[in-house]
């Protein structure tokens, strides 16, 4: 079997985990096997193998998986480099000949077309990473992304991060997997994400996507709650703890005493019930409420 059959052999297995999503069973032992074989720009060129990593790239969730087929892409991406450069050195080669015999010069025409049309035919077919979308407002949201993630950030903030395109692309992907159309719920989406990621009281929220703690995928469905800033987190429990306080007092009218007395306004009209908030082992908690000035606490 050649170089170019196992590597096809080996995009057609890829291509069918890439299909079923979640199921990534194999995936990292096709890429070791593929970073064993002795690819050249020919077979990149030929069986498109670089799309079919990187579309595995994107829907994996599975850090080495990634981690992989990044390594490969970019180890393929230095045969593009060598490949114009041996290709611009030909090109002058021939030309030198042309000078020499009008024959010659006839043959290397042909030859010089042809090698544009398999230039064409290379830029087509290996490209990192595809253009997966030419929706206008697809685009826009990505680029909205992207400033959202660069600012505030320094050149030296993002060095050795991910790329801030490239998250954005992959978290805009994600969003649109999930409705599948650019309605008013995407819209809504997109602008949620750049606004919490914006937000100059939540800076772990950026940090954390950026280092890749929060995976594209995790980061389109997060709720407002969930990508909340940890001290917006404390407000919202205290608000619903003091909520549930109310309610309980609002469900028992109170037993009426002239024993306590009210620490804002000095008077002894209060009324006093006794609620049952921990287990039934613990004694009940004791909330007194003021009938002259509406004051609550709780009575220890």
């Amino acid at each position: 079997m050649t170089i170019e059959e196992e590597v096809i052999k080996i995009q057609k297995k890829l291509n069918k985990i890439s299909a079923e999503g979640s199921t990534q069973d194999g995936a990292l032992d096709l890429l070791k096997a593929l970073q064993e074989l002795p690819v050249n720009l020919d077979i990149l060129t030929k069986t498109r193998i670089g799309m079919t990593v990187n579309t595995l790239r994107k829907s994996s969730s599975d850090d080495e998986v990634i981690s992989l087929s990044k390594s490969l892409i970019k180890s393929w991406k230095k045969f593009l480099q060598t490949g114009n450069s041996k290709d611009s050195s030909s090109n002058s080669s021939s030309k030198s000949k042309d000078s020499k015999d009008s024959d010659e010069s006839r043959e290397s025409e042909k030859e010089k077309e042809k090698e544009k049309d398999r230039e064409r035919e290379r830029k087509q077919s290996v490209s990192f990473p595809p253009s997966n979308t030419t929706d206008s407002v697809r685009l826009k949201s990505r680029e909205l992304l992207a400033n959202a993630l660069r600012a505030g950030k320094t050149a030296e903030d993002l060095e050795g991060l991910a790329s801030p395109e490239e998250l954005a692309d992959e978290l805009e992907d994600a969003i649109f997997n999930e409705f599948r159309n650019t309605d008013s719920k995407y819209k809504n989406r997109i602008r949620s994400r750049i606004a919490n990621l914006k937000d100059p009281k939540n800076p772990s929220l950026k940090n954390n996507f950026l280092n890749g703690a929060i995976p594209p995928t995790k980061l389109a469905v997060m709720t407002a709650e969930e990508m909340a800033s940890d001290e917006m987190k404390c407000l919202r429990n205290r608000f619903v703890k003091e909520s549930i306080d109310d309610a309980q007092l609002a469900t028992v009218q109170g037993t009426k005493t002239d024993l306590l007395k009210c620490g804002k306004c000095k008077q002894r009209d209060c009324s006093y019930n006794q609620v049952q908030t921990r287990s039934a082992d613990e004694p009940m908690t004791t909330f007194v409420l003021c009938n002259n000035c509406g004051n609550r606490w709780k009575f220890c």
